[in-house]
Parts: C-alpha cells; sequence; structure tokens
C-alpha cells in the first residue's frame, strides 16, 4: 500500500495550517481481500509499525509544537478533579492567545470566478457579531498542547478516565494512549492540523451526558476485532472537518440562525463523527478503507451540514429514551442489523457525483 497516496492529511502545510490540497484516497491498486485479511486481529497499538497509523495523520513540516514535552509521570498522585468543557474553555477565553491568533485566516480566499459564485450562490457570510466566536475558534485549533499548563493535563486525564471508566490518573506519556487510538505514547504529536480544538471536542463528546453514550460506543467500535480503528486519531481528522467547514462558511447559516458558533461546531464535529460510525459499522468498513470514508465524509459533512446537525438531533432524542443504539443490540460481534431504521444517513451513492474532486484542508 502506498502511505502517500492513502494519507488523509497533506504533505505539506502552510505555517497558518490553511490552504493545502488533500490526497485523501487510498490507491486502487492495492488488493483490498488481501490488505484487509492482513490486518484483522493486530491490535490498535501495533498498527503503527504497519504503516496504517500514518495514513491518518498529518505530516506538516512546520507546524510549531510547543507541546512536545514529553510527560512520564501524572502531575499528582491524587485522582485529579474532572473538567468540564466549559471550564477548558474559560481557559481559553482568559488567557493570551494574540500569538497564535495572528495565524488563522478565518475565510477561504478565493478569486476570479470562483470568487463570483461563491457570491452568487454560497452560503451566506456569518454576522459581524459572531466573527470572534468563530476566530476564538480556529485560535485554538492554532495551540499545542502544553506540559506546563495545568488545565491541558486535567483536559487529557478527563478524556483518559471517561473513555475507559478509571477512576485514577495515567501518567501523561506511555502506551495507554495507544490504546485510546494515538498514534503514540505522546497525545500531543497527532494534533496537528486541529490543535488543541482537538482535545476541546473529546472532551465535550465525553463530558456532555447527551454525547456520552454515543463516545462510548463509538470507542467499542473502534476497538472491534475486525472493524478496529484509531478513535483518537478519527476525531482529530473530524475536528479538521468541522475547521474547514466554517473556514469555508458552510456552517454560517447554522451559525446564523442559532446566533452562536462553539455549540453549532460542536455539535456539526459530533454529528460528523455519528454518520462516520454509521457508515463505518453498517457497511463493514475497516481500516484500509479510512481514506476513502474520510474524503467522502468531508464532501458530505460540508455539502449538507444541516441534515447531519438534524439526525444527531433525532439519534440523541432516542437514545435518550433508550431506543436507539449505535452498536446494536450485538455491541459489534452480532448480525449487523440497522441501528435506527427511522434515521436517513446519506450514503455513498449521493456521494459518486463528488468522488473525482478535491478537498481541501486548512
Amino acid at each position: 500500500m502506498n502511505e502517500k497516496s492513502c494519507s488523509f492529511h497533506s504533505k505539506e502545510e502552510l505555517r497558518d495550517g490553511q490552504g493545502e490540497r488533500l490526497s485523501a484516497g487510498y490507491s486502487p491498486s492495492y488488493d483490498k481481500d488481501k490488505s484487509v485479511l492482513a490486518f484483522r486481529g493486530i491490535p490498535i497499538s501495533e498498527l503503527k509499525n504497519h504503516g496504517i497509523l500514518q495514513a491518518l495523520t498529518t505530516e506538516a513540516n512546520e507546524w510549531e509544537r510547543a507541546s512536545v514535552n514529553v510527560w512520564s509521570q501524572a502531575s499528582s498522585e491524587q485522582p485529579g478533579q474532572l473538567i468540564s468543557f466549559s471550564e477548558a474553555l474559560q481557559h481559553f477565553q482568559t488567557v493570551d492567545l494574540s500569538p497564535f491568533k495572528k495565524r488563522i485566516q478565518p475565510t477561504i480566499r478565493r478569486t476570479g470566478l470562483a470568487a463570483l459564485r461563491h457570491y452568487l450562490f454560497g452560503p451566506p457570510k456569518l454576522h459581524q457579531r459572531l466573527r470572534e466566536e468563530r476566530d476564538l475558534v480556529l485560535t485554538i485549533a492554532q495551540c499545542g498542547l502544553d506540559s506546563q499548563d495545568p488545565v491541558h493535563g486535567r483536559v487529557l486525564q478527563t478524556i483518559y478516565k471517561k473513555l475507559t471508566g478509571s477512576k485514577f490518573d495515567c501518567a501523561l506519556h506511555g502506551d495507554h494512549w495507544e490504546d485510546l487510538g494515538f498514534q503514540g505514547a505522546n497525545p500531543a504529536t497527532d494534533l496537528r492540523g486541529a490543535g488543541f480544538l482537538a482535545l476541546l471536542h473529546l472532551l465535550y463528546l465525553v463530558m456532555d451526558s447527551k454525547t456520552l453514550p454515543m463516545a462510548q460506543e463509538i470507542f467499542r467500535l473502534s476497538r472491534h476485532h475486525i472493524q478496529q480503528f484509531p478513535f483518537c486519531l478519527m476525531s482529530v481528522n473530524i475536528t479538521h472537518i468541522a475547521i474547514q467547514a466554517l473556514r469555508e462558511e458552510c456552517l454560517s447559516r447554522e451559525c446564523n440562525r442559532q446566533q452562536k458558533v462553539i455549540p453549532v461546531v460542536n455539535s456539526f464535529y459530533a454529528a460528523t463523527f455519528l454518520h462516520l460510525a454509521n457508515v463505518w459499522r453498517t457497511q463493514r468498513k475497516t481500516i484500509s478503507d479510512s481514506g476513502f470514508v474520510l474524503k467522502e465524509l468531508e464532501v458530505l459533512a460540508k455539502k449538507s451540514p444541516r441534515r447531519l446537525l438534524k439526525t444527531l438531533e433525532l439519534y440523541l432524542a432516542r437514545v435518550s429514551k433508550g431506543q436507539a443504539s449505535l452498536l446494536g443490540a450485538q455491541k459489534c460481534y452480532g448480525p449487523e442489523a440497522p441501528p435506527f431504521k427511522d434515521l436517513t444517513f446519506t450514503g455513498e451513492s449521493d456521494l459518486q457525483s463528488h468522488s473525482s474532486e478535491g478537498v481541501w484542508l486548512i
């Protein structure tokens, strides 16, 4: 398998992390059946030795990683306190982010016919009063993981505890992070292209009582003996899609309607993750399909954000009543019955007209 051809992220990124071309699809030259068989039964922690995890991460040349300090010990012998999404967000609202804000480009630059077409037929512009909130989201995406910031450590610990059920702190550097679906022992090295926003999205997913059951089910799906995938790396890629959709103004209509940006981006992230998990489970995807799945997911998410958000809303309402389960009654191991027959998910056939189009990363 050609790693370069199946990498979800581009091989070069600008310093502000914007405007680069995605080469997400896998090369059709490999033998799919043999590829799938080759990865059955391989633990997530071992996939990196086969070059598979590299297909889901960015090889950014100029990513400034102030956060690559190695943490070998947990910060305290006593279990730390969980941190909520709102508390973590408030931290970023109060610290000086001006060096990171200088890097952002809030919207995609268009010229010529592309600019004219966007002006005539594109989505509405974001309301002026919402642009500061949008810029905060994009600025957080420029921030790395800081080993000296206790809030950053608490975010990581909270994600780990909520996904694993552990009541104790873990070392902030170690193989246990690979079990959660990071590429290596240091989560900081996997945030390129999405920054700390990727961790905030995971925090939102596990700390919101409505989305926690969904997060736990997707995490269980990611550990399936055949359909396994790196949960956290997949989440980082979905955050990447959310950032791009925001910059391309795909979410502006919904943000204007709700008069909010951060809740819309959070819900869009969760809705996109839900759709990916449904496609992954019902269409029996494996790690070798990840490039195609992510590419098609980005096209769909930017084309029909409102549809994804509505599906999430209906799904969460049914989960709260005990009427829906992403994995079905068999929890991954039995017959693959559709988890919610009344909900409509856009399938691959709806994307055929876009299959040859390029996708742009931040």
